[in-house]
């Protein structure tokens, strides 16, 4: 039998490793770094970590590899990192950085208290982070992190927060690896791979199969002498680049077959049957434990006298089928040899020995982190009724460690087993039951943002619902399904649900349960335009509400009726309401009901106009948000949306597409809409990928502000290529998409219809230029059509307006009706329009000025022109829009209007943004002081005075103030002395 070497060389590697090494000397001179090593199973990823971690360490580094391993469809939470700490743990080194860190014991079983209150999980993530940091200060650190396509969501979660948010400054190196070929489409490390490369500190490092001669010079350097040409010739074809393949089949080559398998697996367990049958015995009673198992725990399950194990685990890590670890265990040396064993096992001495496990695990104590595995022990070894309780203790630690997502999988485990385990075997107690379990795994997938999941759960357990079922908990599923749907847009349905649900519990006695289903019919009723229902319900139960003292449903209630009575959110009563909700939910703990509040008190400012006034708003949202783990509920992902939204309306753009940038890296695929208005941007500035990404957004279940977001920007995108078909086309579609049960169409219709009309009416204008009047009046039809859409959606049902951007929308709809129509002077139009959006909107302030500009060409004022041409053009230089750009160039050559202004009129030179910037100037402010007064970036603020310096034809910024005061731009500031 032909013997391979204790450790494979590595062999075609040279490139990564040179790569990998100027990663660790980054880290090492204080700069984190992450690398995301990717490639198939066998290709050698492993070995490159151990080869670079061996010189990491021969550097006077920290090396510590965490692992994810593979437990079905339910996780372990933070396994990888719970094995990075019992490293640190066992090194006196870092003592002295865990005492100071006490938060991530829990993760040790030490400890108490729950990471799932309100900020429990950030202080966890934040506990790790800042101890990495500190372990860091005393040697500089390479965490490696093995298959993270294993890895559960939390894990995913806490590398996203590390690499996000975490230690930026200091000598760590992350390293993580996972299988690519593992990778299917919905697989969920997905998401968290494109969020990961998109950071600054994150690369992604491929490693692809090796050339054939690669694996020549692998297969004749693992032989401790020569190899016939053939042999090796074979070994080539059959492992095609792949190092794991080539060392198992150079390691197959002397069996008294004398031939090779045709399969890998074949090849695995051809080696594994050389094996002493003890020995075989051994790796079969491993492989059910997984990757990596304890010496103890296999002694016991094997049912072995020591010396038999140690004879037998000696043969088979000779073999270099199991790899003995440090810390007392035993690693089968690749997956895939533990996943060849573990599949040739008979059905019955599979289940046979997971229950050994099981009984094992659950007799060193029932310790609550090793819940996940009894569970999974317990469901393959058929004992249901334990692993029934198994999956809902392990249910309990992942809400008490802040992991939802695994919560909600443990839970569904434990409703799948629940009909098949009698009642006498069930868990006692009365808050365990098939309804309340459902309703808590639905608030589990609700809070992990699954929120379709949450409905459908919801319906099992209506579903489950008896005829003797508590009137109180068949009115709480109710009012639960009915929330769950309105999350979802089933308008309708959610109406019928809650009406349901208050009908089943009497007003009088009160109770808390009649309060919340009256709450959660209110959002319904409203919803479905029942206003008066909703306004009356509401008020009655507000004073139940009060009664009861039922603080976080009084809020609530509030909420609902500063929304919608009176002038709404946007009217002072309505703004007082809220913010007294604000602080009722504050003060009983409800974050979702705070958060509620406080996006409502942001729209208010926006529908409004007070755009800087929003920011706080969302600022405490967002953060209350972080703090209480619910950045992924349907609140706080608006609130994203209208913080970029108001980014996007002040012409901050840069700032915009950073903050979606940032946004991305913590947030699910759920949220991805919330990066629209950075599309709005991308767009804005020539970048029809814009488009691309939009139509991504309409993939998968609906979602009406991914549909509405997509919408925007592909009507404006067939706007921009002079397509108004397709621009039509979508804004329809849009319409009907975002169109509720009831029939109602959403606000964002007068938005849409104007984006259309731009193009119908270059369409209508065309045509008539041509000389062909069907083709302008069949475009002209177009365009009545959609602008009595916009005036029939900018006054609401109850009959009041939309606020200043709804109305700006709607008089630029007006202006484009008439420019198709080829109506009367559309100067006075185009000037109300660009009045309009003087609420805040840079860009479509700017668009609009480009229109008023040519409606002044038209009607002969040039000079006026050129001025409002010389308005657009800088707007476009600041925005880096340049489209627009491109289109006031066109303009101005056409015209032929000079860009230059009347010599002796320099006041009319300066735009009132420049005119801010000059009495600044005047001041002796620096650009950034000048952009903190003016709420622009210090850049924009440099712009500006490049700007004034040009065309004051001044050198400096003191000669620019001089010609200012002698010209009388500026007024000297009056003496402030008595």
């Amino acid at each position: 039998m032909q013997q391979a070497p204790s450790a494979a060389p590595v062999v075609g590697r040279d490139a990564e490793l040179a790569r990998l090494s100027g990663v660790l000397e980054r880290a090492r001179g204080g700069e984190t770094r992450a690398v995301l090593i990717a490639g198939d199973a066998g290709v050698g990823k492993t070995r490159v970590l151990d080869e670079v971690g061996g010189r990491a360490a021969a550097a006077g580094m920290t090396v510590i590899t965490g692992h994810c391993v593979d437990l079905g469809d339910v996780g372990l939470p933070y396994l990888p990192f719970t094995e990075i700490l019992g490293v640190l743990a066992a090194d006196e080194r870092f003592s002295g950085a865990l005492g100071a860190h006490p938060v991530v014991e829990r993760l040790l079983g030490a400890g108490t208290g729950s990471v799932r209150d309100v900020d429990g999980r950030l202080r966890l993530f934040e506990g790790m982070t800042g101890l990495l940091a500190e372990v860091a200060e005393v040697a500089p650190l390479l965490l490696v992190l093995e298959d993270l396509h294993w890895a559960d969501q939390s894990s995913r979660d806490l590398l996203r927060f590390l690499l996000g948010r975490g230690v930026l400054r200091h000598r760590l190196a992350v390293f993580a690896s996972y299988r690519a070929d593992d990778l299917h489409r919905r697989h969920p490390l997905r998401p968290l791979l494109a969020e990961l490369i998109r950071l600054p500190v994150v690369e992604r490092l491929e490693l692809r199969p090796l050339a054939d001669p690669d694996v020549d010079r692998l297969v004749r350097a693992l032989g401790r002498g020569p190899l016939p040409d053939a042999t090796v010739r074979r070994i080539v074809e059959r492992a095609e680049g792949n190092a794991f393949y080539a060392e198992e089949l150079f390691a197959a080559t002397d069996t008294e077959s004398g031939g090779v398998p045709s399969g890998l697996a074949d090849v695995l367990l051809m080696r594994f049957e050389q094996l002493p049958e003890t020995a075989q015995r051994v790796l079969r009673t491993a492989s059910v434990a997984g990757r990596r198992v304890e010496h103890d725990l296999l002694r016991e399950a094997a049912g072995l006298p020591e010396a038999e194990l140690e004879s037998a685990l000696r043969e088979a890590v000779g073999r270099q089928l199991l790899v003995a670890g440090n810390d007392d265990t035993y690693s089968f040396r690749h997956a895939l040899a533990r996943e060849a064993v573990y599949a040739d096992l008979l059905p019955g001495e599979r289940a046979r020995l997971h229950g050994a496990f099981a009984r094992l695990l659950a007799g060193r104590g029932r310790r609550p982190e090793s819940a996940a595995e009894r569970a999974h022990h317990y469901r393959e070894s058929h004992d249901l009724a334990e692993a029934l309780a198994a999956s809902l203790e392990a249910a309990d630690h992942a809400q008490r460690v802040g992991a939802p997502a695994e919560e909600q999988r443990h839970l569904e485990a434990a409703l799948d087993l629940w009909p098949a385990v009698g009642a006498e075997a069930r868990p006692s107690g009365g808050c365990v039951d098939r309804v309340t379990l459902t309703l808590r795994a639905s608030a589990a997938a609700a809070h992990a943002g699954e929120l379709h999941r949450a409905v459908s759960l919801t319906r099992s357990a209506l579903a489950e619902l008896g005829q003797d079922t508590d009137s109180e908990l068949a009115a709480r599923v109710r009012y639960t399904l009915a929330g769950n749907l309105l999350s979802v847009d089933s308008l309708t349905a959610a109406f019928a649900y809650s009406n349901e649900a208050l009908a089943m519990i009497p007003e009088e006695p009160p109770s808390h349960t009649w309060v919340w289903a009256a709450a959660t019919h209110v959002l319904a009723a409203r919803h479905v335009g029942e206003n008066e229902t909703a306004l009356k319900v509401a008020r009655r139960a507000l004073r139940v509400a009060e009664r009861l003292r039922v603080s976080d449903a009084q809020a609530d209630l509030l909420i609902s009726l500063a929304v919608f009575d009176g002038e709404g959110r946007r009217g002072p009563e309505g703004r007082q309401r809220l913010i007294k909700a604000r602080e009722l939910a504050r003060s009983s703990g409800n974050a979702p009901v705070e958060l509620r509040a406080l996006f409502n008190l942001a729209m208010g400012c926006y529908e409004s106009g007070a755009l800087a006034e929003c920011v706080p708003w969302l600022t405490e949202g967002l953060d209350r948000a972080r703090r209480a783990g619910l950045l992924s509920s349907p609140y706080p992902l608006e609130m994203r949306y209208l913080r970029l939204l108001v980014l996007n309306v002040l012409g901050r753009w840069d700032e915009c597409v950073r903050a979606a940038a940032a946004d991305a890296e913590v947030l699910p695929a759920a949220g991805r809409y919330t990066a629209g208005p950075a599309l709005y941007v991308t767009l804005a500035r020539g970048d029809f990928v814009a488009a691309d990404r939009a139509r991504a957004l309409l993939e998968g279940p609906f979602d009406w502000m991914a549909t509405l977001v997509a919408g925007i920007v592909l009507t404006d995108a067939a706007a921009l290529r002079q397509d108004p078909e397709d621009a039509v086309r979508w804004m329809r579609s849009t319409v009907s998409a975002l169109t509720d049960e009831t029939g109602a169409r959403p606000d964002v219709t007068v938005r849409l219809a104007a984006l259309a009309l731009s193009a119908v009416a270059d369409a209508a204008v065309g045509q008539r230029l041509a000389g062909d009047e069907a083709g302008a009046r069949r475009w002209t039809d177009t365009a009545t059509e959609l602008v009595e859409l916009a005036r029939t959606m900018a006054t609401r049902d109850d009959g009041t307006p939309q606020g200043p951007e709804g109305q700006a929308w709607l008089v630029r709809a007006e202006a484009e009706w008439i420019r198709a129509a080829a109506g009367p002077d559309a100067t006075a139009v185009w000037e109300k329009v660009v009045t309009a959006f003087g609420y805040g909107d840079v860009y479509e302030r700017a668009r609009c000025r480009l229109r008023y500009a040519e409606a002044l060409v038209t009607a002969g004022r040039r000079e006026e022109a050129a001025a409002e041409t010389r308005e657009v053009r800088e707007t476009a230089d600041l925005l880096g829009a340049k489209p627009l750009r491109e289109q006031v160039d066109a303009l101005i050559r056409r015209g032929r209007l000079s860009n230059r202004p009347a010599g002796d009129v320099r006041a009319a030179v300066l735009t009132a943004r420049e005119q801010d910037v000059l009495r600044l100037l005047a001041l002796g402010r620096s650009n950034r002081q000048i952009g903190e007064e003016l709420f622009i970036s210090g850049k924009t603020a440099s712009v500006h005075v490049s700007n004034i310096l040009a065309k004051l034809a001044a050198s400096s910024r003191g000669e620019a103030v001089a010609i200012a005061y002698r010209e009388g731009l500026i007024a000297p500031e009056p003496s402030t002395s008595g």
